[in-house]
């Protein structure tokens, strides 16, 4: 049960953020096995002057089109199967967004299954 939060610069189009949550879904679905109607995913936009990153990290060119991209799931996931991710999310937001894979920024947060209540005020996986 992944829980998605995108950060992007403001002026975008809904066709665009929605190009994104199409995009992270399905490269969660491929890479992480996450079962139809699993998405909880949010965006936040904004304007240049509360969006800061570095333009060069790491060797990285990125441009005002980058995109933060935080996915907190089950800590159950492999090395292997974290890299897919990755590199698929970057090949699909290229193909249906437009975006750079430079400017795709990820960052896995990884819990323990008890650590979720979905609603009800139940811990389901726990």
């Amino acid at each position: 049960m992944p829980l998605v939060h995108v950060s992007l610069r403001a002026g975008k189009p809904e066709a665009y953020r929605q190009a994104i949550f199409d995009s992270l879904y399905r490269a969660m679905h491929e890479t992480f096995e996450v079962p139809e109607d699993d998405q909880f995913m949010t965006a936040t936009e904004h304007d240049a002057a509360n969006f800061r990153y570095g333009a060069s990290y790491l060797g990285v060119a990125r441009s005002d089109d980058l995109v933060f991209i935080q996915i907190t799931a089950n800590n159950t996931r492999t090395v292997k199967q974290k890299k897919l991710l990755f590199r698929r999310i970057a090949e699909l937001l290229s193909e249906s967004a437009g975006i750079r894979p430079e400017d795709v920024f990820v960052s896995l947060v990884e819990v323990a299954k008890e650590n979720w209540s979905l609603g009800n005020g139940l811990a389901q996986y726990a």
